[in-house]
């Protein structure tokens, strides 16, 4: 359940914490596609360094590390797949290609899971919400897409609960074979699910209570507004793509490949 505390806001005062969430948004999604056009590991790893200096900024580490912790074990499946469906594919025959493209797969979804978790650690779920209504985006998607983002950690923490509650009560998870363990998860989703229903029925009467969809044209106390750290950032997601987009299309013999050091 660690991966979901790359989803959960922490409120810190740091200057990545007070970047606008839009630009921020169009920085992750420049590094999305940076990530997508690359099937390299070296343009991928410098991709994933640059990230650091955010997360240092911001002061996240622990938890930025602990997202990549809990992301480790879908890594590590998509590395193994990778290697096995290529192994088979090729008529049981491994270059150093192959595993290559493996790595630079399982490097890409770690790119992907750094860069939105850093965005989730330094953006409020109002301000986040704020972003959405001033891109134009309906108010009842901006407010079941913040809703989200905000009970995916909670009930990731309740789900660890329940397991715990249930470890102390003789519940093995970790034992017996593939089946079993499933079925030992049962007594682990029924009241996580129970849970989850209540909380909607909790959330629904204190919409209605607010009289929430009354009137149609909302108003907010605060506007989101762009300042000098936000034009830097814009500049430097410009820089970002235009250096991708060149070497991936203009210069891709600058790019070294692992073979070649075999």
């Amino acid at each position: 359940m660690s991966v979901f505390d790359g989803l959960k806001f922490r409120k810190v005062f740091s200057p990545i914490h007070n970047l606008d969430p839009r630009i921020k948004f169009i920085y992750v999604i420049a590094i999305f596609i940076s990530a997508i056009l690359f099937s390299q590991i070296l343009p991928l790893a410098i991709l994933f360094l640059m990230q650091l200096p955010f997360v240092f900024l911001a002061r996240v580490q622990k938890q930025w590390v602990r997202s990549l912790r809990g992301a480790a074990f879908l890594a590590g499946f998509i590395f193994i797949v990778n290697i096995l469906t290529t192994y088979f594919y090729n008529d049981f025959n491994l270059t150093a290609l192959n595993v290559e493209s493996a790595l630079a797969m399982t490097m890409r979804f770690v790119v992907l899971v750094e860069s939105f978790s850093v965005f989730f650690l330094t953006t409020s779920p109002d301000y986040l919400g704020l972003a959405l209504e001033q891109s134009r985006v309906p108010y009842e998607f901006a407010f079941a897409f913040t809703t989200a983002v905000r009970f995916v950690p909670v009930l990731a923490e309740e789900a660890q609960t329940i397991m715990d509650a249930q470890k102390a009560r003789g519940l093995e998870l970790e034992k017996g074979s593939l089946l079993k363990r499933i079925r030992n998860y049962i007594p682990i989703l029924i009241p996580l699910i129970v849970s989850a229903i209540r909380r909607s029925l909790e959330l629904a009467e204190a919409m209605e209570s607010r009289a929430w969809g009354a009137t149609k044209k909302r108003t907010n106390l605060y506007l989101l507004k762009l300042h000098k750290g936000d034009y830097i950032l814009l500049g430097i997601t410009a820089l970002i793509l235009i250096v991708t987009i060149y070497v991936r299309f203009f210069l891709p013999e600058a790019i070294p490949l692992i073979s070649s050091f075999f």
